[in-house]
This record gives C-alpha cells, structure tokens and sequence, in this order.
C-alpha cells in the first residue's frame, strides 16, 4: 500500500499515521550532501492533527554499546532530543502539551530527563543548532510538561520518536532509546 493511501485510509478512519517524511522538509544548517554523511541521521515523523499535519524533525543518534541514560545523556540536565539541530514541532493548528498551548508555528522541544520523569520542553527558538541550552536559550522556553519514563521490553539502539493515535484530536509523542520510554499527549485545543 503506498504511503499516500495509507495516510488517506488512516485519516478518513480517525487514526493516526505516523511515517518518516522526507528529511529536507526538515530545516537543518547542512545541505544535502553533509545530511548524508553525518553520523545521526535527520527523520521526522508525521501525522494528521486537526486538519493538518503535525510534524517532528530530529536527528538520530545510536546507543553504540555506550550508556545512554544517566551518562551520555545525564539526569537534570537540559538534552536536546537527539543530535545536530534542535528537535522542531511543526504544529499546524493550536495545541496542547500538557497545560502548553501552543499557536499554529515551529517550535523546538527539549527534555530534562530524570530516573523516572522527564520534563519536555517547548521553545520558541526551532531554527538553531540544538547545543548548548543555556541561559539564552532557556530565556525562550514557552512551558513544561512532566512526563514519567519506563523500561523498554528490548533495546533500542537508535533514538525513535514516533506520532501514535491518542482518542479523538490527539497523538501520543513517543520517544525511546537503550531501554527508556517517554510518552506525552499532544491534543488539539479547543
């Protein structure tokens, strides 16, 4: 089944399609060529939100062997959500994470991950290189929203973060590495 059939199928039965969209809808610093060649790979995930296409954009990096959560990636620290440029939300009408509202526009989003919680961040500044998340950056941040981690039944190698259906105007964010799971809902605003 072809992808446009699968998103026609999955809009007109009130579910949501998630599916990599192409990369270079995706703002990034780099051109095509040097997208190719990194290390993390720049995806997006889509799905249909109120009449419009909700949109992730990130890079992907891989665990490697390494220790991802409480190391490389270390609690109460500001992380941003994968490699090179920050993760975008490209939110076609308005929404809410968790008490968040957000306008119609491109957002950047951060966690603050924790042993069992992360804070996911949302940001008015989308078009940036994703480090650091200093003061300047912060200065920019719109809200938070908490959401609890959980253990993956198997590893995960490469960070994915996906678009799933979440009840009626709404997908569930799903972002996993190693063996960590953290999902927040993001619904349309009435």
């Amino acid at each position: 089944m072809t992808l446009a059939i699968s998103l026609l199928l999955g809009t007109l039965l009130g579910s949501v399609a998630s599916h990599p969209a192409a990369p270079d809808s995706c703002w990034s610093r780099a051109d095509r060529a040097e997208l190719a060649t990194r290390a993390s790979l720049l995806d997006s995930a889509i799905a249909p939100l109120g009449g419009g296409d909700l949109k992730l954009c990130y890079s992907r990096p891989k665990a490697r062997g390494r220790v991802i959560m409480g190391q490389l990636v270390p609690f109460g620290t500001p992380w941003r959500l994968g490699a090179n440029e920050a993760t975008a939300l490209h939110v076609p009408v308005a929404v809410r994470v968790g008490d968040v509202t957000l306008q119609p526009g491109v957002y950047s989003i951060y966690a603050v991950p924790g042993p069992t919680a992360w804070q996911i961040v949302v940001n008015k500044s989308a078009a940036r290189w994703g480090i650091p998340i200093g003061a300047a950056v912060r200065a920019q941040d719109i809200g938070a929203v908490t959401a609890p981690s959980e253990h993956t039944d198997a590893p995960v190698e490469t960070l994915t973060m996906r678009l799933e259906p979440s009840g009626q105007d709404a997908v569930d964010l799903v972002i996993e590495w190693e063996r960590t799971r953290v999902r927040t809902t993001i619904r349309r605003a009435s």
